[in-house]
């Protein structure tokens, strides 16, 4: 007789956003009538770039050439992308980063979801609450015991350091859902207390686009962090190849636990059970750092951040208590009247025909907080902020 993997049992029925999915198309169903504004997952709407889709075109006339054409893709990536990569997002900010440390992958969040295939499952794991699903989902799959670090409102959404340090810890700076972010001080306390214990931060940086503060890019930063960070990145949020699929994971060559590289560990994790990114998505990847590439998606990055401020200050003034919103595409907002976060979604969508993310889905301590995303277009949010402002 076959026997099931049990911790998949110990998961919540459904995926938080496949739970909303189902809600607001029962709603519609009921309400042909009415047009609904979703302002809940984070996918991107605004469409590709000029010099994207150029990148991508070039890239596939390539492929239809015999001299020219690229089969499987270079277990890392291709260099061009590598190198690319290493030169803008680290060595500017004087990250001593190695092309050959950069992974490319198919986004962020298999990343942070197939990383912890590198570590034991007894080690335990330190995920903050609130958080992403994913992070909480992939070590409840692997049996690993889950020690929660509260992100609240009294420590401005930033936990504590526990005592004794997990063995892994995830981080996420600009923070989803709550949308803030950690001071470098700060961080570099993460990181000492990190080699003091021998523990691994898994460092989500996928937002680091929207900060707008002086705030910290990426934890390489960090005096210390190449000995005991992994970093993800994303080209979803900010480039909008949600519909593309591309990211990468940074692993050291200075990583290094019980006398193992966790850096030849990933490589051989990656190269067994990934195929690579394509080669036409990979050239729009590089395409994004030129210089007109960087010009539009600094624009899109606006964009989102225009919506993003009108969602905050319109709340605001409507008397809401709002948080996140100034360095990430997220609003963390307190619901009204004590009202839990899966009634204000029903509220919201039946009264303003809106749809939101409540905040309870995302942990204990998101109970009573509600999420809004500012990936839709300027007329929408704007709708959006109305309706709210009027029927709530």
């Amino acid at each position: 007789m076959v026997k099931v993997n049990q911790n998949y049992l110990k998961l919540s029925k459904s995926y938080l956003f496949s739970t909303i999915a189902q809600k607001v198309g029962a709603y519609t169903k009921e309400h042909p009538d009415k047009q609904v504004l979703r302002l809940g997952i984070g996918d991107v709407t605004k469409p590709l770039t000029p010099t994207v889709i150029s990148a991508l075109h070039q890239a596939v006339d390539e492929m239809g050439q015999a001299d020219r054409f690229r089969g499987y893709a270079p277990d890392l990536g291709y260099a061009f992308l590598r190198e690319t990569i290493a030169k803008n997002d680290f060595a500017a900010r004087d990250c001593d980063i190695e092309a050959d440390e950069i992974f490319v992958s198919d986004g962020a969040k298999s990343d942070c979801g197939n990383m912890q295939e590198i570590f034991d499952e007894e080690n335990t794991v330190g995920i903050c609450d609130p958080v992403y699903p994913v992070y909480m989902d992939s070590n409840v799959m692997a049996g690993r015991k889950i020690v929660l670090m509260p992100c609240t409102e009294e420590n401005g959404f930033i936990p504590e350091i526990p005592d004794p340090m997990p063995d892994i810890v995830y981080l996420c700076f600009p923070n989803n859902p709550t949308g803030t972010v950690i001071g470098k001080d700060k961080l570099q306390k993460w990181v000492d207390r990190a080699n003091e214990s021998g523990s691994v931060i898994l460092y989500d940086a996928a937002y680091e686009a929207y900060i707008r503060t002086d705030s910290v890019h990426s934890i390489y930063e960090c005096r210390g962090a190449k000995e005991c960070a992994i970093e993800f990145h994303s080209f979803s949020k900010n480039a909008g190849f949600t519909g593309l699929r591309l990211g990468y994971a940074v692993v050291p060559k200075a990583l290094v636990r019980e006398n193992v590289s966790l850096h030849s560990l990933w490589a051989r994790r990656h190269g067994t059970k990934y195929n690579g990114a394509p080669y036409i998505v990979q050239r729009a990847g590089e395409a994004v750092y030129s210089e007109t590439g960087r010009a539009e998606i600094a624009s899109l990055v606006d964009y989102y951040m225009e919506n993003a401020t009108m969602i905050r200050d319109g709340l605001k003034d409507a008397g809401f208590k709002v948080f996140g919103g100034v360095d990430a595409p997220y609003i963390w907002l307190k619901t009204p009247g004590q009202m839990s976060s899966w009634d204000f979604f029903d509220h919201l969508l039946t009264t303003a025909n809106v749809v939101g993310t409540p905040g309870s889905g995302f942990g204990a301590n998101g109970e009573g907080y509600f999420r809004l995303s500012a990936f839709g277009s300027h007329e929408n949010t704007a709708e959006a902020v109305r309706r709210i402002r009027e029927n709530i």
